[in-house]
This record gives C-alpha cells, sequence and structure tokens, in this order.
C-alpha cells in the first residue's frame, strides 16, 4: 500500500467513525474525538501486532508465545482480543461489555510502557472503556457493534517497514470538524514538508548515537519524527511535552508505529511554561537537537504570575504582557523561544518555527523578541532563517519562518532565504493554501545548506551587519537597493516633465473643489435643540 492510497483508507474510516458517533449524537463533542481516537489506536496496535506476527523468524511460534515475548515496540493483545476474533462475538447481546473487557485488557498488558504520564505525576492509560462515553446500554451495544465492523472492514497490515509520519496528514483531518481550538497551544498543525526542511537542515549528513531530540509543544509529532527518520530511529531518544490530551494521544501512536516505543516514557502531557518535566537533578536537560512549531498566541495569561517566579531563570528578556482586549492574543512563543535557548545543551542545535514578523521586530514593538535575537547573534549561535510562503499551514493564515541555532557554530555570519514566492496556491477546503512540490523542497533544503547567494532570494550577512540592522533577521533587509536608469533624449524628459506638471495640476485643481464643496457644507448646517 503507496501513501497515498493509506491517506485515502484512513479518511474513509474516519469518516466512517464520525458518521457513526452523529447517529449516535456525539457529533463535535470531545467524546466523539476521544472514541475515535481510542479506536484509532486499537486498530492500528492490533494491525502492528498482526504483521510483526506474519515477519516473525520462528514460523513455528505460536501467537501466545509471540506475544508473550515480544518486545516494546508491539503490543500485547490477547488472541482473544484481536479484532477480527471480537467481529465474531458481536452478536452476543452482551457484546459492548466484551469490547470494553477487550480495551481494558490491552491497556493492562501494555501500561508499563504505553502508559502517559502527566506533569503531576498521575500514569493515563492506554484506553478506557466505551462506557464512560455512553451512559444508555442499547446505545453502548450500539457503538461496540458498529466499531468492530467499521474497523475490520479497513487493513492495515502491510505500512508498518515504510517508516512513515502515519498521522500528520490525517491529525489535520480528524480534527477540522470539532477541534475548534485548533491552531492553539499543542495541537498546532505543522505540515509534514517543514518537518523535512527543518530536519534535513538541522542535521548535517554525519552519523549520529545516542542523541536526544525534544519538543517542547509536541503536537502529534511531526518535527520530533521527521527528525528521527533522519537520524535514524535506532539512534536517538525523543523527549516531549504537551498540555493538549488530543495531539498526546497521536503522539503515542506515532512512536509506537515507527519503533519508537523506547521513547514513550518520555512523553509528557503537561505545562511546558509553568512545569518543564525533563530535568537533570533540579536544572532543565540539556537537549542534542530541538524541533519545535510553539503556539504563536494564545491566552496564558493565568500562568503569568507563576512564570514570573521561574526557578529555571529561562525568561531572560521577559514574558509577554497580557492583552487588554483578547487574552488569546498573548505572544506566547516568544516564551518557548526562551524556553528553547535554555534547555539547548553546550552543543545544542535547534529548528523553530517563529511568526515571521519575529525577524525584525524593533525594540520599541517587541523589546521581548528584539533581546531573544540580540542574544542568539551575541552568542554566535544564529545559523540563518527561512521566510515561507504565506498560507502553508492549515491551522493559520499567519505568515511563518523557520529560525535555525547551532550552538557549535563557528562563522561570525547567518544565512538568509526568502522563500516566500515558492510554491503553488491552491483553493481546499479549509480556504486558500500554497503548497510546495518536492522539487521545491529539494531546491529550498539545498540553498539553505549550500549557502547560495541568489539575487534577491538569499544572503549571507556577518554577525556585525547583523547588529547594525537592530537585529532583523529579515532577507530583504540585506538585498543591495537596484536602481533603473533609463537614456532619455532632452525632448523626451521634457515631455516626461510636462505630463507630470499636468497630472499635479489636475490633482490640486480637483482638491480645491473638493475643498470648496466641504467649506460650503459646513456652512449650511444648523444648529437642532434635542
Amino acid at each position: 500500500m503507496g501513501y497515498e492510497e493509506y491517506l485515502d483508507s484512513v479518511k474513509r474510516m474516519i469518516d466512517d467513525l464520525k458518521a457513526m458517533t452523529a447517529d449516535l449524537g456525539l457529533a463535535n463533542t470531545g467524546d466523539e474525538y476521544k472514541i475515535i481516537s481510542e479506536l484509532f489506536t486499537y486498530k492500528f496496535l492490533n494491525d502492528k501486532l498482526l504483521y510483526e506476527f506474519e515477519q516473525r523468524e520462528d514460523k513455528s511460534e505460536s501467537f501466545e508465545d509471540f506475544v508473550d515475548y515480544a518486545d516494546s515496540g508491539t503490543a500485547r493483545i490477547k488472541e482473544d482480543h484481536l479484532l477480527t476474533n471480537l467481529f465474531q462475538k458481536q452478536n452476543d447481546p452482551k457484546f459492548h461489555k466484551l469490547f470494553d473487557k477487550a480495551l481494558e485488557t490491552v491497556s493492562e498488558l501494555n501500561k508499563d510502557v504505553y502508559s502517559i504520564e502527566t506533569s503531576t505525576g498521575q500514569k493515563k492509560p492506554l484506553m478506557e472503556p466505551l462506557a464512560v462515553y455512553l451512559r444508555d446500554e442499547d446505545k453502548e451495544n450500539e457503538l461496540a457493534k458498529r466499531a468492530i465492523n467499521i474497523l475490520c472492514k479497513y487493513k492495515f497490515e502491510d505500512i508498518y517497514a515504510k517508516g512513515w509520519d502515519y498521522f500528520s496528514t490525517i491529525f489535520e483531518y480528524l480534527i477540522k470538524d470539532f477541534n475548534k481550538d485548533s491552531g492553539k497551544y499543542a495541537e498546532y498543525f505543522t505540515p509534514a514538508f517543514a518537518g523535512s526542511i527543518m530536519a534535513s537542515i538541522l542535521y548535517n549528513d554525519t552519523p549520529v548515537d545516542k542523541v536526544t531530540i525534544y519538543d517542547p509543544a509536541a503536537g502529534s509529532g511531526t518535527l520530533l519524527l521527521s527528525m528521527a527518520n533522519v537520524i535514524g530511529v535506532k539512534n536517538c531518544t525523543l523527549y516531549s511535552q504537551d498540555r493538549a490530551q488530543k495531539s498526546t494521544q497521536f503522539l503515542r501512536i506515532n512512536l509506537i508505529l515507527n519503533n519508537l516505543a523506547h521513547s514513550l516514557a518520555n512523553v509528557v502531557e503537561g505545562n511546558t511554561m509553568t512545569s518543564p518535566a525533563h530535568l537533570d537533578g533540579d536544572r532543565l536537560k540539556g537537549f542534542d537537537f530541538i524541533v519545535s512549531n510553539p503556539p504563536f498566541n494564545v491566552d496564558f495569561s493565568a500562568d503569568v504570575e507563576e512564570m514570573k517566579t521561574d526557578k529555571y531563570n529561562r525568561f531572560f528578556a521577559g514574558i509577554p504582557n497580557i492583552p487588554n482586549k483578547d487574552k488569546s492574543d498573548m505572544a506566547i512563543y516568544l516564551t518557548f523561544l526562551q524556553h528553547i535557548l535554555a534547555s539547548l545543551s553546550k552543543t545544542g542545535k535547534a529548528a523553530v518555527v517563529v511568526p515571521t514578523g519575529f525577524l525584525d521586530k524593533n525594540k520599541r514593538s517587541s523589546k521581548i523578541a528584539y533581546e531573544i535575537r540580540k542574544r542568539i547573534v551575541d552568542q554566535n549561535w544564529l545559523v540563518g532563517t527561512i521566510s515561507m510562503p504565506s498560507n502553508i499551514f492549515a491551522t493559520t493564515g499567519t505568515n511563518v519562518s523557520i529560525l535555525f541555532i547551532d550552538k557549535t557554530k563557528t562563522d561570525d555570519g547567518a544565512f538568509f532565504l526568502d522563500a516566500s514566492k515558492f510554491g503553488t496556491k491552491v483553493s481546499l477546503d479549509d480556504g486558500q493554501r500554497t503548497l510546495l512540490s518536492d522539487e521545491e523542497i529539494a531546491e529550498i533544503i539545498n540553498i539553505f545548506k549550500s549557502k547560495k547567494i541568489i539575487e534577491d532570494v538569499s544572503v549571507y550577512v556577518d554577525n556585525d551587519a547583523i547588529a547594525e540592522k537592530d537585529y532583523s533577521y529579515t532577507a530583504g533587509q540585506y538585498f543591495k537597493a537596484k536602481m533603473e536608469f533609463v537614456e532619455l533624449t532632452e525632448e523626451d524628459f521634457k515631455e516626461e516633465i510636462r505630463k507630470h506638471k499636468e497630472c499635479l495640476n489636475k490633482l490640486f485643481s480637483d482638491g480645491k473643489i473638493l475643498q470648496d464643496k466641504i467649506v460650503s457644507g459646513l456652512g449650511e448646517l444648523i444648529y437642532e435643540k434635542m
């Protein structure tokens, strides 16, 4: 099965599951999301287990023995609880209890590896009984029977050797109907090609071993997976934090399906700004690579006072003000940037998605943005930036750029690439989007990695020149101004001057007429007592 065929199949399964939950009165609710994500989890763990069983070296090994000795990358599911076996029992009048028992047993058998820890230390199970979402026994049975028929209708047993990000596109498709907070903290969808660009540039093609990769706002894991697949899943350990239950669930499945179950213990559900979870003693853990697309504007007003007393001294440039009119307009990405800088190891590298406006905000309009940019340049950590085309993200029309940081860089300058004119604009269900072809993605990566200078597209600038421009990271600030000269005869010159005079005289005349009308109108106004 190819990737496009896989996407089509999963989207059809989502549509079937949404039709089922809508018929049960759960459309566009949080319970709908939880039901679908749980069924997703069961389906993919089930199919991956069957795939691994078929790939076993000893074909005489029984299913039970295989499950008993399977590694952490393979879910433990009893043979009775395989979806095909549950399918055969759906006419049981208490089938929903059998289904719920299967969910509970799978969670229990895999709790040591697959449970997610919150920042308070609580363990969240892999799955919960469907009965918690429905209180009507007739509906419980209908849900279980319809669910098993939908899950058994689709086959995903031949996709697990592909090394795909199974859910980056699917996550967007799934949340579009009922995730009303899409685009906010931890549910900020990142397109797969952005992850590809960030990972390809951040990794310098030199083999590494036992490195750490971190995302403090991981979402469904697109950026982490992109980086892990470039480096090699056996050569890295992933760390993440995210306060959204929705995206954390998909991150968990993504890690399991991509042979990264060894990193599941490092997936934490919680607030990165107030309770950073990954520590070395009483200090923040330092990471080799950080990739992140943090939320841009979100209401974090309730956390400000706690952030002001941050014991890790992360916020050297300050904390954004809480807007008077709309608290959700708080520029929280500025605190994430400072957290990322504080979480890099002494030789760490980072690639971070930022609003393009961050690149050149002056000190008066955003002292925090200015101080962050200044710190990065003064420490000689700035590798460069890529300004991306508009409308590349589904959840925001904000223009975005990618910021690259490297604490090991030795040259005293940075490379700025304006890729805003790349891509093709298309109209999709969620509005206009700019899509990049594979060739354009490869070109962007090649230009940046080779530091290729292209007129009005890319430029290399030394740190002193950046400082002189108020630490602007915008490529256009450093392009050479071009002046076009046109040779004119004396007659041509006089004719051009005549045309300009004629145009100006007409504008002045029209302005005088309008002025007279306004004055005349004012004279006709009368006072009336109410």
